[in-house]
């Protein structure tokens, strides 16, 4: 499901691997978190990649439509928590998005200090009003901090999805690099962050960080609670269906 290996004294590369495109379900969130927070003792600087075509495609629709509403009240929590803890971590992250990072993967990419992606034809995007759902305030925090104000909102509302040049342009991504030299750059990058000393570093990141922290914890939270039920609305699970239907195939 998480693969972690420890490449240097100061990096320790985590990959997803979960199916054939690491898709977001309750499982893969809890895992993730929990390899997170262990991560958090050994004080080294984290790459994020995926496996195959994908970084990730984002959340398991089916498991969405299998489980209903009893499901989304556990998963959203845990999808929530887990861009949470990303764009918390107080160690260095770099995204190596290897492939196709999609709504929940892109996500997670934007939490990242720092993101590269291969060159190809993988898409990064966040198509979530699309699929006919609302953003956790953590995603739409972690969205904008890595694109900026200006545009957010077309990138948002449009739910286009993007090869590496646009979305380098678009802010999205960092880098753009050939996929031989992928992990090889988001390590040397990860190393050149963990070179700052760790308590420079954390309150630098947070200072970045702060005024998102401060829009989730005055007004975030509570709208995390009307999304919550959004989620879980028959209207929504009716589009989440259609979208599936249409985009994915029947399961």
């Amino acid at each position: 499901m998480i693969n972690r290996k420890q490449v240097s004294d100061n990096v320790t590369v985590v990959q997803f691997d979960h199916g054939s495109v690491s898709a977001l379900d309750l499982e893969f969130l809890l895992a993730l978190r929990a390899e997170l927070a262990e991560l958090a003792d050994n004080g080294t600087a984290l790459v994020l990649t995926g496996t195959g075509p994908a970084f990730s495609a984002g959340v398991d629709l089916f498991r969405i439509l299998d489980g209903g509403a009893d499901y989304v009240d556990q998963f959203i929590p845990a999808l929530s928590g887990a861009f949470e803890d990303v764009f918390a971590c107080r160690r260095p992250v770099v995204a190596a998005v290897n492939g196709h990072a999609i709504a929940g993967g892109c996500v997670i990419a934007a939490c990242a200090d720092h993101r590269i992606m291969a060159d190809g034809r993988g898409r990064i995007g966040v198509p979530e009003l699309l699929v006919g759902v609302p953003f956790p305030a953590s995603a739409l925090a972690a969205v904008r901090y890595a694109v900026g104000d200006v545009g957010v909102a077309d990138l948002v509302y449009s739910g286009l999805t993007l090869l590496p040049a646009e979305a380098q342009e678009r802010g999205l991504v960092d880098e753009v690099v050939p996929e031989a030299e992928l992990l090889d750059r988001a390590v040397a990058k990860a190393e050149q962050l963990a070179a700052i000393p760790p308590a420079t570093f954390a309150h630098t990141k947070r200072s970045l960080r702060d005024r998102y922290w401060t829009e989730m914890d005055e007004s975030g939270r509570h709208r995390d609670v009307e999304m919550l039920e959004v989620w879980k609305s028959p209207e929504t699970l009716a589009a989440i269906a259609a979208y599936a239907e249409k985009t994915i195939g029947k399961k």
